[in-house]
C-alpha cells in the first residue's frame, strides 16, 4: 500500500484492475485505493505474474503492508513478501538547513509520482501554521490532493507559485521567524545547486518531434490519468488527438493537455461561427458535471393515460391547467413519500429536505432553466397549475424562481409529438422525470385488446441516493395515482 500523501496513514482498496494470473507491466494499474483525499491508481513497479491478492476490494490497511504478490512461483511470493517496504529516498541536500528555518517539500503522493503541480496555495506569507493545516493543493497524473503541513512555524517563503511544476521532495516554501536567515539560506541554495530544482510546466513538444497517436488499452479507450481527462473536458479537448503522453506506455498526463483545443480549419463548409451565450455555458458545464460525476440508472414506464385525460379535460373546465401539471403533482405526491427521492448528496452527507420541491423544465430561445415550485406536495392542483404558469411566465422573461432547490426536475416533451426520452439529471437533485407525449395505442384490458391512449415515463435516478428497488416502487405509486387521479385535486 503507497504511502499517497504526507499525512496518509492508511488507504482503502476501491477497485483490483488485475486478476490472479494476469501478466503485469511495469506502469500498468494494478488497483484504486481510496485515501482520506483522493482516489489514485496505483502502477506496478515490477513485471511478472500476479500470483496472490492478500486485500480484497472495500478492505483498509496501512501504508506499507503488502497487499499483493507480483512474481513467478508461489516460494518467490513468500520470500518477496517478507520483505521490509523500501524506505523513501532521502531528501537531496546539499547545504546544511541552519537552525529556524524549515523547508515545505513537494510530497511523494505516490510510488510512480515523480512530480506535482501546485493549484493553489491556503496559506500566504506571514502565516502562522501548524501540524494538519493543508497548506496548498497539488495536482499530479493520478488526482488532484491537498498537503497538509507536517511543521509549525511562520511561512517565511512561498518559492514556488500556483502553476509550477516540482520534483518531489524539492523545497516549495520555507518557515522561519527571521527572514534575512531564510533569504541567506535561499541564496546559498541557488548558488550550490545549479540549475534550480523548481521547474515550469513543460513546454509544447519541438517542431521536429514526431507524432505518435494516442496510446489506447485493448478496449480502445485513450489511455489518460484522472487530472488529464478532467483537463480535457474542461478545455474541450479530444483526447485522442494528443499525441503518446510522458506516463508509462504512452499515457497522457495532465501536463501533456494543451492549454486550448487546436485552432479548427479556416475554411468552415460556409458554417457561420458564434461564441456560447453564458446560458449555454452553464448548460454545458452543468450537465456535462452530472453526467461525469453521478451514475446514472433509467427505468421506464408506460401507462394507461385515458383516466388521467378525462380527469384533466374535468379540471381544465373549471381552472386553466395542463396534463404537465397533473403529473407534476401526482410526481410530487409520490416524491413526499419517499425520503431518497427527495434527498440531494453533499460531499458524503445525505441531506433530506422536508418537502417535494419539483423543479420545471422551461425551454427558452437559447437552452432551458428549470425554475422550482417549492412545496409542490401541498398544493391543490388549482394552485400548482397557477404557481407552474407564473414561474413559466417569469423565467422566460429573465427571472427564475426557486432555482437550486429542487430535488427533482419534471421534462416534458410530448407537445412536440416525442413520445420517450431519457433526461440528464440536474445536479444536485436525485432524479428527473422525462414525460412523452399522450398518445394512441393498443391496450389490452382483461384479456380484450382495444384501442385507447397511452404515456411513457422515464425515470433518470441518481444511484448513489436511488436503489433499483426504491425507484421501482416510486415509478408504480406514481402509476398508482395516475390510474386514480381523483386525489390530485
Amino acid at each position: 500500500m503507497p504511502k499517497a500523501g504526507q499525512s496518509m496513514e492508511e488507504g482503502t482498496i476501491v477497485k483490483w484492475c488485475k486478476s490472479v494470473g494476469d501478466n503485469v507491466k511495469v506502469g500498468e494499474v494494478l488497483f484504486e485505493v481510496e485515501t482520506d483525499k483522493a482516489t489514485i491508481e496505483v502502477e506496478s513497479t515490477h513485471e511478472g505474474v500476479l500470483s496472490e491478492i492478500r486485500v480484497p476490494e472495500g478492505s483498509t490497511v496501512p501504508v506499507h503492508q503488502v497487499v499483493a504478490i507480483v512474481g513467478g512461483s508461489s516460494k518467490a511470493a513468500d520470500s518477496q513478501a517478507k520483505v521490509e517496504p523500501v524506505a523513501p529516498a532521502p531528501e537531496p541536500q546539499t547545504v546544511a538547513v541552519p537552525q529556524g528555518v524549515t523547508p515545505i517539500l513537494m510530497p511523494k503522493a505516490g510510488q510512480s509520482v515523480e512530480e506535482a503541480q501546485i493549484l493553489a496555495w491556503k496559506v500566504n506569507i506571514g502565516d502562522k501554521i501548524k501540524p494538519g493545516d493543508v497548506i496548498f493543493e497539488v495536482e499530479t497524473d493520478k488526482a488532484s490532493i491537498e498537503v497538509e503541513a507536517t511543521d509549525a512555524g511562520r511561512v517565511a517563503r512561498i518559492v514556488a507559485q500556483a502553476g509550477d511544476v516540482v520534483k518531489v521532495l524539492e523545497p516549495v516554501a520555507y518557515l522561519g521567524d527571521d527572514d534575512a536567515a531564510v533569504d541567506a539560506f535561499i541564496a546559498s541554495a541557488s548558488a550550490a545547486q545549479a540549475p534550480m530544482p523548481l521547474k515550469q510546466v513543460a513546454p509544447a513538444l519541438a517542431p521536429a518531434a514526431p507524432v505518435f497517436a494516442a496510446s489506447t488499452s485493448s478496449s480502445g479507450r485513450v489511455k489518460a490519468s484522472p487530472a488529464a481527462r478532467k483537463i480535457a473536458v474542461q478545455r474541450g479537448i479530444d483526447l485522442s488527438t494528443i499525441p503518446a503522453g510522458k506516463g508509462p506506455g504512452g499515457r497522457i498526463l495532465s501536463t501533456d493537455v494543451p492549454a486550448s483545443a487546436p485552432a479548427p480549419a479556416a475554411t468552415c463548409a460556409g458554417g457561420a461561427r458564434r461564441k456560447m451565450s453564458p446560458m449555454r455555458k452553464a448548460i454545458a458545464r452543468n450537465l456535462t458535471c452530472s453526467k461525469q460525476t453521478i451514475p446514472h440508472f433509467y427505468m421506464r414506464l408506460t401507462v394507461d393515460a385515458q383516466p388521467m385525460m378525462a380527469f384533466y379535460r374535468s379540471q381544465k373546465a373549471l381552472y386553466p391547467c395542463s396534463v404537465n401539471d397533473v403529473v407534476t403533482k401526482a410526481a410530487a405526491r409520490a416524491v413526499s413519500e419517499f425520503p431518497a427521492m427527495r434527498s440531494r448528496i453533499d460531499n458524503e452527507e445525505i441531506i433530506e429536505y422536508p418537502q417535494s420541491n419539483i423543479g420545471l423544465a422551461v425551454g427558452m430561445d437559447d437552452g432551458l432553466v428549470v425554475p422550482v415550485v417549492v412545496g409542490a406536495e401541498s398544493m391543490s392542483l388549482r394552485e400548482l397549475a397557477s404557481q407552474s404558469r407564473r414561474l413559466a411566465d417569469l423565467a422566460r422573461g429573465g427571472k427564475i424562481e426557486g432555482m437550486g432547490k429542487g430535488v427533482m426536475t419534471i421534462t416534458n416533451l410530448g407537445m412536440f409529438g416525442v413520445e420517450e426520452f431519457a433526461a440528464i439529471i440536474n445536479p444536485p437533485e436525485s432524479a428527473i422525470l422525462a414525460v412523452g407525449a399522450v398518445r394512441e395505442d393498443v391496450v389490452v384490458s382483461d384479456g380484450a385488446i382495444k384501442a385507447g391512449k397511452v404515456m411513457t415515463l422515464t425515470l433518470s435516478a441518481d444511484h448513489r441516493l436511488v436503489d433499483g428497488l426504491l425507484a421501482a416502487k416510486f415509478m408504480a405509486r406514481l402509476k398508482e395515482l395516475l390510474l386514480a387521479p381523483e386525489s390530485l385535486v
